[in-house]
């Protein structure tokens, strides 16, 4: 049995987590005859949202953590006149308003949320209070005061309105908040809202268009084997640029040694040998230091 590295693209349906989302792609694999994995995922989604869930295998899962630092796409719609103790459809409602704003008011407030901003995170969030999970206290009736943070939204475009709701595109950096935003985009608006559909469009490098569901997963990694739905562990470092090494640099990279005289321009690399990729490496005064090294 081949060992299995690189990624596989969950689209996450409705109703699971984020852990329950690669439980159930870690025993698609097993009951088709593919072991057990080292697996993990890039980026938490809540079980009210879907869309893509990067799923790490094998050496891939060292590169997970850098999935949660990259840029994110979503879909989602806010509705208007009521907001909820959790901010989405979930929460009892708290307050309501009888304004309900124009489309023309809606695409006149987004540039006030496009660029860097500050947001204070939802209080049923899994940010910790005093060593305590948010949502814990709040589930308990305590009050949850938690500070801004500061995030960038690349980029905030309507899809469509309704006299109750609107959908939007967004682009946003990592720790992002999308029911924050919605919250504070309806507050600007003279109204309050809640988020009642989120889809995560992309994540770093992987869209939807990679994405798949769990019964067609189940299908696909049957014989002949699953490599037609796993992308390579390069996928998730598309953003990275390749640095050649030859086989004496790779085997001193592989036992953790530095390279020192490289003529390379500073940053991060993805050092390989021919086509297999050996380390993530970081140059810095012609010194190559490993920060992640695979085994494939």
């Amino acid at each position: 049995m081949t060992d299995l590295h690189g990624w596989i693209i969950l689209d996450k349906p409705l109703g699971l987590s984020s852990a329950q989302g690669v439980a159930a792609v870690k025993r698609i694999l097993r009951q088709a005859g593919h072991g057990k994995p080292k697996i993990g995922h890039g980026g938490t989604l809540d079980p009210l949202a879907t869309g893509v869930l990067p799923i790490a295998l094998g050496e891939a899962t060292k590169l997970a953590g850098r999935r949660l630092d990259a840029t994110k796409g979503y879909d989602f719609t806010r509705s208007g006149g009521s907001a909820t103790s959790t901010e989405d459809a979930e929460g009892e409602v708290i307050a309501t308003s009888a304004v309900r704003p124009t489309p023309e008011a809606l695409q006149a407030i987004l540039p006030q949320f496009t660029g860097p901003i500050a947001q204070v995170p939802p209080a049923y969030s899994a940010l910790k209070v005093d060593g305590v999970r948010a949502y814990a206290l709040a589930r308990a009736g305590e009050t949850v005061e938690l500070a801004p943070r500061h995030v960038t939204v690349h980029s905030l475009t309507v899809l469509a309105t309704t006299p109750d709701s609107a959908t939007i595109s967004a682009s946003v950096s990592k720790g992002t908040y999308i029911r924050s935003l919605a919250r504070d985009i309806a507050l600007a608006l003279g109204t309050v809202g809640h988020v009642t559909m989120l889809r995560r469009t992309k994540a770093g490098p992987f869209g939807l268009d990679q994405a798949l569901s769990l019964d067609n997963l189940a299908l696909l990694v049957q014989d002949p084997g699953p490599e037609q739905v796993i992308l390579p562990l390069m996928a998730g470092l598309d953003d990275i640029p390749a640095l050649a090494i030859d086989p004496d640099q790779a085997a001193a990279l592989k036992q953790g040694r530095l390279l020192t005289g490289h003529p390379a321009a500073p940053g991060t690399y993805l050092a390989c040998l021919g086509p297999v990729p050996v380390a993530l490496v970081e140059i810095d005064q012609n010194q190559v230091r490993v920060l992640r090294g695979f085994n494939v």
